[in-house]
């Protein structure tokens, strides 16, 4: 009986600890399956998602129906930056033959018949002058001020940079139509304009501005070539070189070309800019039938994608870490002190905020004092110009023409390209004035407005409640 006893005792432990193996190798079967079951699904969320945005991309009827344009999904990616959301597109009622196309003779100027340019500042000792120049805030706020003959800064400062070599200054001497873009630090490429006819490539000049940096990255990544003239060609555009560059900050630089073209390129009669990452689908004699002759604008440029007041866009770069958040927030203070009031459908114009990327222009003395007074503001304050743009709508009230045009018009005209690579400066991340001051961030040479004493007390100044209008915005 004894014995039967151990026995049985041995028998009922072997039975415990087969129990035990049974429930350990059932539990790690469940973690498994958990794990296994857990993967697979990541994977078929992964695939449905690449396929929404393989869908969203397609240029295939079928599957780009499939696409959900409004989806959270691709909000949620397009605000991370992960991946752009699929451009809103229409159909651009242009006319249908470029060569058909009328030109019309130049708007006459009629409220500011005479403009011209201050190019020396009196109390600027400094061998070499600020480009922008040492505007004051009364003569500030005298440019606002309507006259038949005006003179105001307008950049181009004597002596003070942006020069460009002499074989291009003589080429575009003949430049009357003129298709400009801008490529400064090496961010982009030239992209090749399609769809130009026989008619507009005789007529325009297409002209790339670069500086020395950017010229020496495109030689080494695409073909220049050089005419008889010594001028330097990428296919269709013509290389404009820049030489000391006026500002420390590249995205400064860059809005020479784009808002002070009249005065880079002082023969044109017409202009259209866009922005170097893209490239021009759409025929440009066509785009200035459609956006300046047909309804006698002399100003044309699209309403943003995603915000109608300049408090929202404020909003949006101080989130994306576009320029420094004390600094944006000082601007928009000044703006609102200054009777800049938050869009709302009962103004005038669809927006107060544009997709400043692509600008089409007829040279008349009131759409350059416009660029002027436009650039004195990104020169005075944040570079960020869709800011800036609003505001000086509302200084100059219903003097100028221009036209606001709808945002998928807008995405119509180009193909859109990735920079070689993103852009990035230390002010932009800056979250004090303290720590702009410490880290030794403050440019130079602009945006010197925001550390000249305003004339009036803006502590007590609140900005105005913003509403997020997209989770991309």
């Amino acid at each position: 009986m004894a014995r039967r006893s151990r026995g049985g005792g041995g028998g009922e432990a072997a039975l415990k600890a087969d129990a035990a193996a049974m429930r350990l190798v059932w539990r790690r079967g469940v973690v498994r399956l958990v794990l296994v079951s857990a993967i697979a699904w990541a994977m078929l969320v992964l695939l449905a998602l690449a396929f929404h945005l393989w869908s969203c991309s397609s240029s295939v009827a079928f599957l780009s129906a499939l696409c959900r344009k409004d989806s959270k999904v691709l909000d949620v990616l397009d605000s991370m930056r992960l991946s752009s959301k699929p451009l809103h597109r229409c159909q651009i009622p242009v006319a249908d033959d470029p060569s058909a196309v009328a030109i019309p003779k130049r708007t006459p100027n009629t409220i500011v018949k005479k403009l011209s340019y201050i190019n020396v500042d009196k109390q600027d000792k400094d061998p070499s002058p600020l480009f922008g120049g040492r505007q004051s805030w009364k003569q500030r706020e005298e440019s606002f001020k309507l006259n038949s003959t005006m003179k105001v800064h307008c950049g181009f400062m004597k002596h003070s940079g942006a020069d460009m070599d002499s074989v291009d200054v003589k080429y575009i001497q003949k430049c009357k139509f003129v298709v400009a873009s801008g490529i400064f630090d090496g961010y982009d490429i030239p992209h090749q304009p399609s769809n130009i006819s026989r008619r507009s490539q005789k007529l325009f000049c297409f002209l790339m501005v670069v500086d020395e940096v950017s010229l020496d990255f495109i030689e080494k990544n695409t073909t220049v070539k050089i005419d008889n003239a010594g001028g330097k060609w990428v296919g269709i555009w013509r290389l404009i070189t820049v030489h000391r560059l006026p500002f420390d900050e590249p995205r400064r630089n860059g809005k020479i070309p784009k808002i002070l073209t009249h005065r880079l390129f002082a023969q044109a009669w017409y202009s259209i800019w866009i922005d170097g990452k893209m490239e021009l689908i759409v025929d440009p004699l066509l785009i200035l039938e459609r956006y300046l002759w047909r309804g006698k604008y002399t100003f044309a440029v699209a309403v943003h994608k995603h915000h109608r007041s300049i408090y929202e866009e404020g909003d949006a770069i101080k989130r994306r870490k576009r320029y420094a958040r004390p600094l944006v927030d000082l601007q928009m203070k000044m703006y609102y002190y200054e009777g800049m009031e938050p869009w709302s459908p009962k103004k005038k114009i669809p927006s107060d905020v544009p997709e400043g990327a692509v600008l089409i222009r007829e040279h008349t003395t009131m759409t350059d004092l416009f660029s002027c007074l436009w650039f004195n503001e990104v020169n005075l304050f944040t570079p960020r110009d869709q800011i800036s743009f609003g505001y000086v709508v509302h200084r100059l009230g219903d003097a100028l023409k221009f036209f606001m045009f709808p945002n998928c018009e807008y995405n119509s005209l180009f193909i859109l390209h990735k920079h070689t690579r993103e852009h990035s400066s230390k002010v932009e991340w800056a979250k004090t004035i303290d720590e702009i001051v410490k880290k030794g961030l403050k440019e130079s040479r602009g945006g010197l407005g925001l550390w000249t004493p305003y004339p009036a007390d803006l502590s007590s100044v609140e900005l105005p409640a913003v509403k997020r209008t997209s989770p991309a915005g």
